[in-house]
């Protein structure tokens, strides 16, 4: 056993020392680890609400865009597209949009907040295929007296230009209106619905 006196001072600096690099080191792992609990920019995106200008959609004509991964169309309904909806409600399963699957504004005939413009997810309720557009005349081939529709040709489900499912229909409920809002005349933001939080 050695009779050196013990240096304290050293001691003390070599353990506060010890203890902050110690510190920082542990910060440093903690910090990506930490970073990694955030959604990536991808995630971000594929939640994300998206603004569509409608301004150069021509009457009678359809727009894809996707939003959270899904098909969604926006189609410019003409004055005689709009009168059509009115004949066809007997045909239909539900026609005044009863079922609890979209915004409370489309428990409509014209299921929008603008008569003009339809606004509906792209993916058919029965597997979830995604319908064609069909307009001037082609649609009467698959259901009479109905000039303009959507028709599913994987199972044969049909819906109006309301996306309203015709009976007969696989499909047991009608296209799914999502949550959006008119920024603008010219603008639409889907994935909200104006004032909610």
């Amino acid at each position: 056993m050695s009779n050196t006196p013990v240096d304290n001072s050293r001691r003390r600096f070599l353990t506060i020392a010890t203890s902050v690099i110690g510190g920082v080191g542990v910060a440093g792992a903690a910090v990506p680890f930490i970073a990694s609990w955030n959604p990536s920019a991808k995630a971000k995106a594929a939640g994300a609400d998206i603004k569509v200008d409608i301004s150069k959609i021509e009457p009678g004509q359809l727009i894809r865009v996707e939003w959270r991964s899904k098909p969604v169309w926006i189609v410019r309904r003409t004055p005689e597209i709009l009168a059509e909806l009115a004949k066809d409600e007997d045909m239909l399963k539900d026609p005044n949009s009863e079922e609890d699957q979209q915004p409370e504004f489309a428990r409509s005939r014209y299921r929008s907040l603008k008569e003009e413009y339809l606004v509906l997810v792209g993916i058919c309720t029965h597997l979830g295929c995604s319908p064609q557009y069909l307009n001037d005349g082609q649609f009467e081939e698959i259901v009479e007296g109905v000039p303009d529709g959507f028709f599913c040709p994987c199972h044969g489900s049909r819906f109006d230009l309301a996306g309203r499912v015709f009976d007969g229909s696989p499909a047991p409920t009608n296209l799914v209106v999502p949550p959006y809002y008119y920024i603008d005349d010219n603008t639409i933001l889907i994935g909200s619905e104006e004032g909610a939080a």
